[in-house]
C-alpha cells in the first residue's frame, strides 16, 4: 500500500490533480515513478491523457482523465442484524448503496444469498458499459484471508470453515476479497485519510466489538488473522460474566452494544437493537446513556493498553455507538487518563471520516489494490462480461 491506486483515480477525478506533474506534487513522489504509474493506468484502460494545460514553463502538461466507464466494484457488509451493500467506481468513491435488515445468525447460505440479490439489484445502478471488475464483503469475525473463509465466529452459527470467497467467485465469475469487517474499515479510512499517519487503530463497536490495526502503512492481520479482536480480553468490570466466544468476563459483555441492549431490557425497556439505543441516547434518555458511557469507558481502559504498547497516530471509532457523542468522549477521557503522555500527545481521537461507508469502501478499494498489483489483463473488458449470479 505504497502508493494507494485508488487515491491516484481520485486525485484525478477530483480535479486537484490533472496532470502527472500535479501527481508527483501531492504525492510527494519522484516525477518517474509517477509517469511509470500513470502509464500502467493508461495502459490498463484506467486513466485517459490528452489535451493539454496552460504551461508554466516548459512543456504543456497533457490534461488527465478517469475513465468513467472502466468499471466499478461491488462491496458488502454483513452486520449481526444487517446488509449493506455498495457500487463503487475506479476512483474508489461510493456512487450508490442500499442497506436491508438480515439476520446473520440464520446462517451463511441464506445470508449470502440475500447479499447476492442487493449486488445484482445495485449493478443494474452502474454506469452504461461499466463493467464489474470485484467483489468484496466483510464479514463481523476472524477471516482466513487464503482460504477465503471465516474460522470460529462468535454470533454466527453455521459460518466456521465456510467458504465464502468460493461461494462468491462462482456466482459473480469475478475476483473477491473476503475480510474482517474492522480490517476493511481500517483500511477503508486509511486510504481515505492519508493525512493520519501509517499507524492506525480503528475500532468497530456495533452489536459487537472488532478492530484493524493500520502498521507502517499496511494492514496488520498478526498470525493467525486475529490481530485487533480486542472484543475478547479479560476485564475486571465483566466478572464472571458468560460470552458467545465461550469464555467469560469478555470487553465484549460490557462494552458492546448488545450488552448494552441487554441491560436495557432487563430494566423493562422496550428495544430489539443497537439502533433503538441509539435512538435512546438521541433523545438524552436517562438509562440508555450512562450505560453508553460506561461501555466506553470500559472499551477506553483496553484501548489504553494497545495505546501505550503500539503508540498510533490515531484511534478511530466506527460502528453504529460511534455515532454517540457520550461514547467517544467516554473513551476519549479514558484513555487520556490511563496513557502515558507521550503516547497521546499527538494522538486523534475520533469517529471515521468515512463513517458508515467505511467496510464498504476498504473493500472495494483492496479489489482495486489487488488487481493494480497483477499483469496487466487483470481489468476486464466487456468482451468478459457474465451477467451477474448467472452460474450458480
Amino acid at each position: 500500500m505504497s502508493t494507494s491506486v485508488p487515491r491516484v483515480l481520485e486525485l484525478v477525478r477530483s480535479g486537484q490533480a490533472l496532470s502527472r506533474t500535479a501527481l508527483a506534487d501531492h504525492l510527494n513522489l519522484a516525477p518517474s515513478t509517477v509517469s511509470q504509474l500513470v502509464a500502467k493506468l493508461i495502459r490498463l484502460g484506467l486513466l485517459e491523457e490528452g489535451g493539454s494545460q496552460r504551461s508554466t514553463g516548459g512543456r504543456k502538461p497533457r490534461i488527465l482523465t478517469v475513465r468513467g466507464s472502466a468499471g466499478h466494484v461491488l462491496a458488502g457488509e454483513l452486520g449481526s442484524t444487517h446488509a449493506r451493500v455498495g457500487l463503487v467506481d475506479l476512483a474508489g468513491s461510493l456512487v450508490t448503496y442500499q442497506e436491508q435488515p438480515l439476520s446473520i445468525a440464520e446462517g451463511p447460505e441464506p445470508s449470502l444469498h440475500a447479499v447476492q440479490q442487493m449486488f445484482a439489484e445495485l449493478s443494474t445502478k452502474a454506469p452504461r458499459g461499466s463493467v464489474l471488475q470485484g467483489v468484496s464483503l466483510g464479514l463481523p469475525g476472524p477471516v482466513d484471508e487464503a482460504a477465503g473463509a471465516t474460522i470460529s465466529p462468535s454470533r454466527m452459527p453455521g459460518w466456521h470453515g465456510y467458504a465464502v470467497r468460493e461461494w462468491l467467485e462462482h456466482r459473480n465469475q469475478s475476483p473477491v476479497v473476503v475480510e474482517n469487517d474492522a480490517n476493511l474499515m481500517a483500511f477503508g479510512e486509511y486510504s481515505s485519510s492519508p493525512d493520519l499517519g501509517a499507524n492506525l487503530v480503528c475500532v468497530k463497536v456495533g452489536t459487537g466489538i472488532g478492530a484493524g490495526v493500520i502498521a507502517g502503512g499496511r494492514l496488520y492481520r498478526g498470525t493467525t488473522a486475529m490481530a485487533g479482536d480486542i472484543s475478547h480480553a479479560r476485564v475486571q468490570a465483566a466478572g464472571d460474566r458468560p460470552c458467545a466466544c465461550g469464555n467469560r468476563g469478555c470487553l465484549e459483555t460490557v462494552a458492546s452494544g448488545a450488552a448494552i441492549v441487554s441491560e436495557l431490557r432487563s430494566q423493562g425497556v422496550d428495544i430489539i437493537d443497537v439502533a433503538g439505543v441509539i435512538d435512546l441516547v438521541h433523545e438524552g434518555d436517562p438509562r440508555a446513556t450512562p450505560l453508553v458511557r460506561t461501555a466506553g469507558h470500559h472499551l477506553g481502559s483496553v484501548l489504553a493498553v494497545v495505546v501505550n504498547f503500539f503508540n498510533p497516530s490515531a484511534v478511530l471509532l466506527g460502528g453504529a455507538l460511534s455515532t454517540c457523542e457520550p461514547f467517544i468522549a467516554s473513551v476519549r477521557s479514558q484513555l487520556y487518563e490511563s496513557c502515558h503522555p507521550l503516547a497521546t500527545r499527538s494522538l486523534t481521537i475520533s469517529s471515521l471520516a468515512t463513517g458508515e461507508n467505511a467496510v464498504i469502501l476498504g473493500g472495494a478499494r483492496s479489489i482495486l489494490e489487488q488487481k493494480i498489483s497483477t499483469p496487466d489483463d487483470a481489468f476486464r473488458s466487456t468482451e468478459d462480461l457474465v451477467p451477474l449470479g448467472e452460474t450458480v
